[in-house]
């Protein structure tokens, strides 16, 4: 009976079949509840044919939210999901032209709200060589260590310190945010989808949804690797973005969605 009225929850294309983002949700969910799901189940299910449920576990096992397996997939091992030390050495060159990008919107005398993650760590750094006198209110120690040493005003907010995250997350940060409105926010994700974008790691959604609320300009970060991933936590509908700074240009139904929302895109080419 659950399982059927999780089927019955999601939105749908024209063909009555489940949209890509919300079938991989909900294996997500459904890994939750039990070790292991198998292609044949899941294809019997979704009313999708065997390929289709590979390319969407080979695309969930890609983004670190699965353990594939022999015919299915399992539940990621405790602690799978990579750390930030880990993710801070993937991409390295994609996620460096995406803040450049990002940080090169930013004024002088701005305020922000950046958030914790390591695309954004980038963008500290792209703002820090800049000099952009600016006001950054962040819950990331690392971004608030690299402007700090800068000309730009830095306020840390209180919380819960998540030391694999190297930020802070809970009640008194959420609280803390809500002090304030500001120009601009700019934050990572660890998916987009043509639902919004989404996060994996525990507790850091409501801080990304808070500083979307507290913007006038809300900026999403996000290399192309995360496309079309959609991760536990709904951190952001598309219509509560403004901009997606990005390393390649979305396609299908994700850049309907984004053009539909009126989502600025902007791309940051190869070094030249």
């Amino acid at each position: 009976m659950s399982e059927q009225i999780m089927l019955d929850n999601g939105p749908r294309t024209a063909g009555g079949k489940l949209r890509k983002s919300e079938r991989r949700r909900q294996i997500l969910l459904e890994l939750k509840l039990r070790p292991h799901v198998r292609i044949s189940a899941l294809s019997e299910r979704f009313n999708v044919s065997p390929e289709t449920l590979r390319r969407d576990l080979d695309a969930l096992a890609k983004d670190r939210l699965i353990d594939r397996a022999h015919g299915g997939a399992s539940a990621p091992s405790q602690g799978h999901y990579p750390s930030l030390d880990e993710r801070k050495s993937a991409r390295v060159e994609e996620r460096a032209r995406i803040a450049r990008i990002a940080a090169a919107s930013v004024q002088e005398g701005e305020t922000l709200m950046i958030d914790s993650g390591s695309t954004t760590i980038e963008l500290a750094k792209a703002l820090a060589f800049r000099g952009v006198a600016c006001t950054v209110i962040t819950n990331s120690l690392p971004v608030a260590m690299t402007l700090g040493h800068g000309v730009a005003n830095v306020m840390l907010c209180p919380g819960e310190y998540q030391s694999a995250e190297g930020a802070v997350i809970g009640t008194e940060t959420l609280e803390f945010l809500r002090n304030f409105r500001v120009d601009r926010c700019m934050i990572g994700a660890s998916g987009v989808s043509e639902e919004g974008i989404s996060e994996t790691v525990r507790g850091f959604a409501a801080v990304k949804r808070e500083m979307l609320r507290r913007a006038r300009v809300r900026a999403v970060l996000i290399d192309s690797e995360k496309f079309a991933i959609a991760g536990l936590a709904r951190a952001g509908a598309m219509q509560d973005l403004s901009t997606l700074f990005t390393d390649a240009r979305p396609k299908g139904t994700l850049l309907a969605a984004l053009e539909a929302a009126q989502v600025e895109i902007c791309v940051a080419g190869p070094a030249g």
